[in-house]
C-alpha cells in the first residue's frame, strides 16, 4: 500500500516530448516557479545516485537559482509527518499512512532547501492547490504562469497542472525536472500535459526564455533593472549580491557608480553621486531610484 521501490530509468530529453498544442510565451514578471514535493521522503524510494534522481536535483536547482535572480517567486509543497486518520482521508487507502515526524523524511533536499522570501505550503492532496492559498497567492503577485517540477510526474504534479488550467492559470511541466515510478508513468504525464492541459518544455528552454524575456522587458529603473546594473558592474552574479551589503565594499568604485548614475539619470532617475554614495547598498538605492 506504501510507495515501492523505483528503479532507475532515463531523463526524458527535449528530443523526447511530445508536441505541445500550445506555444504560450514565458515571462518571469508572470511566473512562478513550483517545487513539488521534494521532500527526503519520497527521494528515498530511488537510488539517488543513479538516473534520473542526479540530474532532477541539478535542473531544479537550477530553476530554484534562476527564479531567485529573477524575482520570480518559488513555492514549494511538502507534506506533513504523522498525519490523521482526518487528514489523510481516501489518500490512506491508496498510500497507507504516509511520512512519518522525522525531521530526516520531512525536509525538502538538502541542495533545493527554501531561503529567503520562499514559500512552503503544506500539501494535502494530489494536488498543491487543494486546501492551500496557491491560487489567492497567485492572485496577489498577479503571475498566471506555473513552472512545475519535482515528484511525481504523473501524481501530483501532473493534477497541479490540470487544475492550474482549470483556474485558467498557464501551467508548465519542466520535463526533465521531474521524476516518476518509471519512465513509462513519466512519459504518459508529459503526453497528457503536453496534448490536454500544460505545455512541456526542457529546463533549458525555460532557462532561456526567462533570461531572453527578462533582457527585453527589465526596466533599468525597476528593481531587477538596478540589481542587473549592479551585477554587471561588479561582475558577480546576481544572487551573490543582497540587498543589504555594502556595495563599495563589494569592489564599486567612483568610475563605475558613476557610470551607473548617468546611465539611470538618461532613463529619469533624479538620483545623484552623492545620494547613492550615502548609502551603498541596493535596498537603498531601489527606494531612491523608485522614488
Amino acid at each position: 500500500m506504501s510507495i515501492p521501490k523505483i528503479a532507475s530509468y532515463p531523463m526524458p530529453q527535449a528530443d523526447d516530448f511530445f508536441n505541445n498544442k500550445t506555444r504560450w510565451a514565458l515571462d518571469p514578471e508572470k511566473s512562478v516557479l513550483l517545487v513539488h514535493d521534494m521532500q527526503q521522503y519520497f527521494l528515498d524510494f530511488y537510488d539517488q545516485s543513479q538516473a534520473p534522481i542526479p540530474e532532477l536535483i541539478q535542473h531544479t536547482k537550477a530553476l530554484i537559482e534562476q527564479a531567485r535572480a529573477l524575482n520570480i517567486p518559488v513555492v514549494y509543497t511538502a507534506q506533513l509527518g504523522d498525519q490523521t486518520p482526518e487528514h489523510r482521508q481516501l489518500l490512506t487507502d491508496f498510500w497507507g499512512t504516509g511520512l512519518k515526524g522525522d525531521p530526516e523524511q520531512t525536509k525538502i533536499h538538502d541542495e533545493l532547501s527554501p531561503v529567503g522570501e520562499d514559500i512552503v505550503l503544506t500539501k494535502w492532496r494530489y494536488s498543491a492547490f487543494k486546501f492551500s492559498n496557491l491560487e489567492q497567492l497567485m492572485q496577489d503577485w498577479e503571475r498566471d504562469q506555473l513552472m512545475i517540477c519535482g515528484v511525481y510526474a504523473h501524481i501530483g504534479c501532473l493534477l497541479s497542472a490540470a487544475e492550474a488550467f482549470m483556474l485558467n492559470i498557464k501551467p508548465f511541466l519542466v520535463g526533465d525536472a521531474l521524476a516518476d515510478f518509471s519512465r513509462e508513468e513519466h512519459d504518459l504525464a508529459l503526453k497528457y500535459a503536453s496534448t490536454r492541459c500544460a505545455q512541456v518544455m526542457s529546463t533549458h528552454q525555460v532557462l532561456t526564455a526567462w533570461s531572453s524575456s527578462r533582457e527585453k522587458k527589465v526596466h533599468p529603473l525597476s528593481k531587477a533593472g538596478i540589481l542587473r546594473a549592479v551585477s554587471e558592474q561588479l561582475q558577480l552574479p546576481a544572487e551573490e549580491i543582497q540587498l543589504q551589503d555594502d556595495l563599495l565594499l563589494l569592489g564599486l568604485d567612483s568610475v563605475r557608480l558613476m557610470t551607473l548614475v548617468g546611465v539611470w539619470q538618461a532613463y529619469g532617475s533624479r538620483v545623484s553621486f552623492e545620494d547613492l554614495a550615502e548609502q551603498p547598498t541596493l535596498d537603498a538605492w531601489i527606494e531612491k531610484i523608485a522614488a
